[in-house]
């Protein structure tokens, strides 16, 4: 099982940045987040040092969004959505973006309701509940 360190995770997305900017070929993983990077150009400086991204504490800056944290959950929502797991997220992200009229717009409502299962789960000590996650997107995708 892969499990990256921030750093990991910071230099994966510097590099797909610097790749795109070159045009060099990128592996699958890596083109799906040059796609969520184009999405959001305001996070391209923040992508641009990789030496800089190591060593910035996001948490000293409250007010702007780590935006290694935020691409790393449109990925995670996209690989979710891939395999349907957890069961049913899929359709719930489809259809908040046929709500929505954006996939965008879905991920980040998407990624409130992760937001909230993980921190449910840390506070509570038990698992994170993926049916609990499916059903808040849903609600947000059949909500008036």
């Amino acid at each position: 099982m892969f499990n990256p360190t921030q750093a990991d995770v910071r230099r994966f997305m510097c590099g797909v940045h610097a790749k795109t900017q070159i045009g060099a070929p990128m592996e699958a993983i890596e083109t799906l987040a040059s796609l969520w990077i184009a999405e959001h150009p305001e996070y391209h400086t923040d992508l641009a040092d990789s030496d800089a991204a190591v060593g910035r504490n996001y948490d000293e800056t409250p007010a702007q969004t780590n935006p290694f944290l935020h691409l790393s959950m449109h990925l995670s929502i996209s690989e979710q959505c891939s395999i349907d797991q957890p069961r049913g997220i899929r359709q719930a992200v489809e259809l908040l973006a046929k709500r929505l009229d954006s996939l965008h717009d879905a991920h980040h409502a998407a990624m409130e309701c992760l937001g909230q299962m993980l921190w449910d789960s840390q506070r509570s000590g038990r698992p994170p509940d993926g049916d609990a996650y499916v059903a808040a997107v849903q609600r947000r995708a059949t909500r008036d």
